[in-house]
């Protein structure tokens, strides 16, 4: 339940009882991870810190006083007002934020811009990069190759299982799977924009490879890419 008017940059959530009811519990092992249904929230503290674009810590700075990790139902939560277009409210149109012409990403700043078919500026997202530069793509153009909401997650496992059999795991889609809500193929191979379970993590060069983004911000990003969509590697 929301409920509106304390300010213009801050909203107020009730916890639900089916919020509670919608939680699970994450597993270490990767064959355990494999078998759940979804990887979803663990906590209340994750759930709404989503919900208002921002860090589980920031969340707890606004709340101080609420039982985290997981207030009960019936609790009030104060959260940033992120940004809500009317198309909530009903279908949503094909690319509600814009559509993307062509996507710049900066390894120096650490970040994309999105510029539309007339030069505009649409979007700016902070990004992670690979901590090895080595995995860093080179200057350079690419495109959009694949768009997938809620992708699953292939884990490799280090090891070699017995008779030499390469061990994988297919985790299910969720925002706790390790490649979070949303997932833009790269004509890089293996290589892709991705959404993950620790927005705190943002703006470092810590990643294995890909880009990666706040969950919320992925998602975005998916809505206004289209496969095609032009992709500029700069230093």
């Amino acid at each position: 339940m929301y409920f509106p008017g304390e300010t213009e940059l801050f909203r107020t959530l009730e916890v639900r009882a089916a919020d509670h009811a919608a939680l699970v519990r994450i597993p270490s092992a990767p064959a355990d991870k494999a078998r759940l249904p979804s990887m979803g929230y663990e906590t209340i503290l994750e759930r709404f810190a989503e919900l208002g674009h921002c860090s589980t810590r920031l969340l707890e700075k606004l709340n101080p006083s609420a039982a985290w990790p997981n207030p009960p139902p019936g609790s009030r939560i104060v959260v940033p007002l992120a940004v809500w277009p009317e198309w909530t409210r009903g279908p949503a149109p094909k690319f509600p934020y814009g559509r993307a012409d062509v996507l710049r990403v900066s390894l120096s700043r650490l970040e994309i811009t999105v510029f539309d078919v007339s030069g505009r500026l649409i979007g700016l997202f902070p990004c992670s990069i690979a901590a090895d530069k080595n995995k860093l793509p080179s200057p350079g153009e690419i495109h959009v190759k694949t768009l997938i909401r809620d992708p699953n997650y292939t884990y490799t496992a280090d090891h070699v299982g017995k008779g030499g059999r390469i061990v994988r795991h297919i985790y299910p889609p969720g925002p706790n799977n390790p490649v979070g809500s949303a997932w833009i193929g790269l004509t890089i191979p293996t290589y892709g924009i991705h959404g993950t379970p620790f927005p705190e993590r943002i703006g470092r060069a810590e990643s294995h490879g890909c880009f990666r983004l706040a969950n919320w911000n992925a998602v975005k990003l998916h809505s206004m890419c289209s496969v095609g969509t032009s992709i500029v590697i700069e230093k």
